[in-house]
């Protein structure tokens, strides 16, 4: 990249034709442009926030036409000074850049993104006119198109809080403008895109898109996952087939055929997006059903299995793919077994299904009535789905924070438990649990130990009957900014209990790869993949989901299993897996928090967020069927209208063309 030559930031202007080269030119709280594109010159940057122009011969007046141009396409008409003022200020812009001039001049331009950046009622209209406002008022000459300039490479990207904070980047604000106008099935089409459980995801998601909603700083953040639920329902209702194998575009030459091992998220998403390219996929997995540990690991009061079934065993084999079960990795078969079988590529989506123990004074996992979280799990979806024989009687001590701990107490409750008690280390408000999970559990009875630690497992004749605790006090801020604990000395005494579950985190099973298959692990186990292309150590081999990660969340393990089917795609073409255009324009945002803090100053009406509907407690405790309901056609209408469609757009243009995606362009 060049050295910057004139731009707006944040309302400061920065001319360096008028500087000295001593004079300082970096761009404060803006990096990483030089190394957006490695050996391609950034020419332009346009964004919310400004715009900088790093090449004085670069056609200003063509990069804000494709930045109009897209905010035109993005409008959703319901303001007049979006729905026209977007496509007129494109229109005056297209012919000045070829050279013409406006049949207003400068002035007309400057009044229409005036009125763009300041009328407009959501923050897309608002966003696309300020950067042309500041360009047609600091620097008008650069629009004088002496003559039309050749063709400019670049991208341009659009995204809002909500998108950036998913892991799978879902359009979040355009199935929510679906859902306004009624219409669920364009809506599912939009979540499909990215992956295919959209009704499981619409009940368990951890919802990063609702921490980064700008309603949050007003009445409360958009009720984003209950929205997707709605609409995933409501389209699979209407009997729409979304899994049609006729949708199906093949972008290979030649036949390919891959092995995706495990059938949780992230296996499925990739079998999902392979097969959608016309791409032979075969799912093999050591259980006897899909879903992972989606599957076995979330009870049926959150998810119903026959949701997680039709979305995950459904969608691929409707798309053509096929279903292996009780295969497992590292015992019936190797990664040279399948090079061998004829499979061009193989993707690693086995996940984190091991417990781990307290590592406390007298512990041993043998003890009768002592579980891991995600092994007490298994015995619960065993016992509700499959009827075998599983029981909990007496007091359970269940240990941990997080949801697979709230899963736990609830589930042991619904089992007969007569009193579940919740120990943390810490409080309430650390626990990293979802918050209504959390009210959950504290409405249907269980009683919170917080601040409280277990120090020694206490059993009698091969079992559990009890567990010593120690309190424990806070002290200072730890890196994460949370307070540290430590022990009370003194403090221990005794919780009596006739079950005691470790529900403290999963890791994966070290046996499940050998020396022979080639592939780099971490110190946890864990496969070591490139963040970017998700890239093995060994050529072909891709990986993602919790074998990456360590125990994460569905969307995240959904997000990589979508990214590792471009890489194999690109490798299966011949091509060396490598970073797209649209990831480096997500880094750049990311790096620079450039949507952390509102740029525009607008007053947002209050709208009351929707209920979720739910069972009283009295009727959902003793039983597994689903707590909560989907929102009605009104409180969705009525939801998804709070939403303010907080789109932005980021343009580079650059000296040469960017590798072909879908969000890359070039431009005239």
């Amino acid at each position: 990249m060049k050295t910057l030559v004139y731009g707006v930031w944040d309302g400061k202007v920065y001319d360096l034709r008028k500087q000295s080269a001593a004079d300082d030119a970096a761009i404060p709280g803006l990096t990483g442009l030089e190394a957006f594109a490695p050996e391609n010159p950034v020419k332009v940057f346009v964004a919310d926030r400004g715009f900088m122009v790093f090449d004085e011969n670069a056609n200003l007046a063509g990069a804000f036409w494709q930045y109009l141009a897209r905010a035109a396409e993005e409008s959703c008409g319901k303001c007049t000074p979006c729905r026209v003022g977007t496509v007129e200020l494109r229109d005056q812009l297209d012919g000045l850049r070829r050279g013409e001039t406006p049949s207003g001049g400068l002035h007309s331009l400057r009044m229409l993104a005036h009125l763009l950046a300041t009328t407009s009622l959501c923050g897309l209209g608002q966003s696309s006119g300020r950067a042309l406002l500041d360009a047609l008022t600091h620097f008008p000459s650069a629009f004088d198109v002496k003559a039309p300039v050749g063709e400019q490479n670049g991208v341009i990207y659009t995204t809002a809080p909500c998108i950036e904070a998913c892991p799978s980047r879902l359009d979040v604000p355009r199935y929510i403008d679906a859902i306004r106008a009624g219409r669920n099935t364009q809506a599912m089409d939009v979540i499909l895109e990215k992956y295919p459980m959209a009704a499981s995801c619409g009940r368990v998601c951890v919802r990063f898109c609702e921490s980064a909603c700008r309603r949050q700083d007003a009445e409360g953040a958009l009720a984003i996952k209950m929205l997707k639920r709605f609409a995933s329902d409501k389209a699979h209702a209407s009997g729409k087939d979304f899994f049609d194998p006729a949708s199906v575009k093949p972008v290979l030459s030649t036949k390919k055929k891959v092995a995706v091992v495990g059938a949780g998220p992230a296996g499925v998403t990739c079998a999902y997006q392979l097969l959608k390219r016309g791409v032979d996929v075969d799912v093999l997995d050591m259980q006897h059903k899909a879903g992972g540990m989606a599957s076995v690991g979330i009870p049926s009061y959150r998810l119903p299995k026959d949701v997680l079934k039709a979305e995950t065993e459904g969608a691929i084999v409707s798309l053509g793919g096929k279903m292996v079960y009780g295969k497992k990795l590292g015992e019936d078969f190797a990664i040279n077994d399948l090079f061998a079988q004829g499979y061009d590529s193989v993707f690693l989506g086995y996940g984190a299904s091991r417990g781990t123990l307290l590592g406390v004074q007298d512990e041993d996992p043998t003890l009768k009535g002592y579980f891991s979280g995600i092994d007490f799990l298994k015995a619960v979806h065993d016992r509700v789905e499959d009827g075998v024989p599983f029981e909990v009687k007496g007091e359970v001590v269940v240990v941990g924070g997080g949801n697979v701990a709230m899963d736990c107490v609830r589930s042991a409750l619904r089992l007969g438990a007569k009193k579940v008690h919740l120990v943390y280390r810490r409080t309430v408000a650390d626990m990293p649990a979802d918050h209504e999970e959390i009210e959950a559990s504290e409405k249907e009875g269980v009683v919170f130990h917080c601040l409280t630690n277990p120090s020694r497992l206490i059993s009698d004749n091969g079992k559990v009957v009890g567990v010593e605790v120690v309190d424990m006090r806070q002290t200072e801020m730890d890196a994460r900014g949370r307070r540290s604990v430590e022990a009370v000395e003194g403090s221990e005494h005794r919780l009596n209990c006739d079950v005691v579950i470790a529900a403290i985190g999963q890791q994966v099973d070290r046996a499940t790869l050998g020396e022979t298959d080639g592939i780099e692990t971490d110190r946890w186990g864990c496969v070591v993949a490139d963040k970017d292309t998700m890239a093995t150590s060994r050529p072909g081999v891709f990986a993602g989901g919790d074998c990456v990660l360590g125990p994460q969340t569905l969307i995240q393990a959904m997000a990589h299993g979508e990214r590792a089917a471009l890489s194999i795609v690109q490798y299966l073409q011949g091509e060396t897996p490598a970073v797209l255009p649209e990831q480096r324009m997500q880094q750049l945002i990311a790096d620079n928090k450039l949507l952390k803090n509102e740029c525009l100053k607008h007053e947002v009406m209050l709208k009351d967020r929707q209920p979720v509907p739910e069972q009283d407690v009295e009727s959902r405790v003793g039983n597994f069927t689903e707590v909560e309901f989907a929102l009605t056609q009104r409180d969705a209408y009525l939801e998804s209208e709070r939403c303010l469609r907080c789109y932005r757009h980021y343009l580079v243009v650059t000296e040469n063309p960017l590798a072909d995606t879908a969000r890359a362009v070039e431009f005239a």
